[in-house]
């Protein structure tokens, strides 16, 4: 008789688990943008929402490919660069949260759909999420480039892992992924009104 888990317990489980510690934390933690580098290093690891769509970032370029990190990128610059300049979106933590479960379904579609994801269109839905979540951080951080390269170097590594991972991984990994993103934004978005 086994000890361990099986597998089709651990991943109920597992989500389960994580639901409840959404249920536990705010949508955003973008307040911490006044630090330095270590304060911006840590934003992307401790930042639940920037690190599961940096995790969201990553599933989506290891099954669509590298091009879309390039998307990636330019979301980042120019959400950063708006933000900065006192750039506002009405209702942009809700938009930031969501952008999770965003990532998550295109994964899910892209993968369903019988054809290659279309570069533009996909890199395009890449780059707005990233970019919504990239302003809530350049409102904050203008300024700060110490943080800004933390955050920059650490939410290089996360999507750099994620993405090296999900390659090697069966294609199951990467539709669990992409389902607990879609829930996990969701729990994000409506974390506030608990």
């Amino acid at each position: 008789m086994s000890v361990l888990p099986s597998r089709r317990l651990l991943a109920p489980t597992a989500a389960g688990l994580g639901l409840s510690l959404l249920s536990a934390l705010p949508a955003g933690a973008h307040s911490v943008a006044d630090g330095g580098l270590l304060a911006g290093a840590g934003h992307p690891l401790l930042g639940f929402d920037h690190l599961l769509l940096l995790v969201g970032v990553g599933g989506v370029a290891s099954f669509v490919g590298g091009q879309i990190l390039l998307f990636a990128l330019a979301g980042a610059l120019l959400g950063g660069v708006l933000g900065a300049l006192g750039g506002q979106l009405p209702g942009a933590e809700l938009l930031a949260a969501l952008a999770v479960s965003v990532l998550g379904v295109v994964l899910l579609q892209s993968q369903r759909s019988a054809q290659p994801p279309q570069l533009g269109l996909l890199g395009s839905i890449v780059a707005a999420a990233v970019a919504v979540h990239a302003m809530l951080h350049g409102q904050e951080a203008t300024g700060a480039a110490s943080w800004w390269l933390g955050a920059g170097l650490a939410s290089a590594a996360v999507v750099g892992i994620t993405y090296g991972v999900l390659r090697r991984c069966d294609g199951r990994w990467t539709r669990l992924l992409a389902a607990g993103l879609s829930l996990a934004g969701l729990g994000l978005a409506l974390a506030p009104l608990a």
